[in-house]
């Protein structure tokens, strides 16, 4: 989070430094460092700034290790995904907002991934195109998972590309699809399902779209398929 995100946050709050410094729990010289840029907020402190100025989550520090690939409980992930937005969870309350790279990275680590949870990756790419794809790319690489990436971000090309109100996002989206594209792995993969037989692997490369295809996945997953890609 730098400062000027913090700046703009409190004035589009319509708050002065001595009022958010007091809802920030910080002294207001130290907020004005901080707004300034001569000191960088603590993980706690960013996230009551997101809060406070409903900023975007991709406005959160990212902290997950990268190594070893992190643990998922698929209950916090589908609460996780709700505290971001997305509408299939959102009968649930009480997650805890992650910056969306997290959340992405995350999943795509994981060998065995719910259905319910691995339809909602491209939706997190739709929702924050500008979230912190350096990070995002460089995580997804250390982990030869640039395959699943691309997927889900060729996934969330398609879906914007139908789309008037996501049209815009396409050329960022675009942009991170052809660099994920140049460091595309021969190897076949799924997109989080690691444990499917021999049957549905052969299945499956008979019925896969385009876009599996292209980026050696194993998913029958497709915008048709999903609610939020043809709302």
């Amino acid at each position: 989070m730098r400062g000027e995100d913090l700046l703009r946050g409190r004035k589009h709050a319509g708050l002065t430094q001595v009022e958010a410094a007091r809802k920030l729990r910080v002294s207001q010289p130290y907020l004005s460092l901080l707004e300034r840029g001569d000191r960088s907020p603590t993980v706690a402190l960013a996230r009551r700034a997101t809060k406070l100025y409903r900023l975007s989550p991709t406005k959160l520090p990212v902290t997950l290790a990268t190594t070893p690939r992190p643990a998922v409980d698929p209950d916090q992930m589908a609460r996780e995904l709700a505290a971001l937005g997305y509408p299939g969870f959102a009968y649930m309350r009480g997650g805890r907002q992650r910056n969306p790279a997290e959340v992405l990275f995350s999943a795509l680590a994981q060998d065995n991934l719910e259905p319910r949870l691995t339809e909602a990756l491209p939706w997190v790419l739709l929702r924050y195109e500008d979230l912190d794809w350096k990070w995002l790319v460089s995580a997804a690489k250390q982990h030869d998972l640039q395959n699943r990436l691309g997927f889900v971000t060729s996934f969330a090309v398609r879906a914007a590309e139908s789309d008037a109100v996501s049209a815009h996002k396409v050329p960022l989206l675009k942009k991170f699809e052809e660099e994920l594209r140049v460091a595309k792995l021969a190897k076949e993969d799924t997109l989080c399902r690691e444990s499917m037989s021999k049957t549905e692997r052969v299945w499956l490369q008979e019925v896969r779209p385009a876009e599996a295809k292209e980026w050696n996945l194993l998913t029958d997953l497709s915008p048709a398929k999903v609610k939020y890609a043809h709302a």
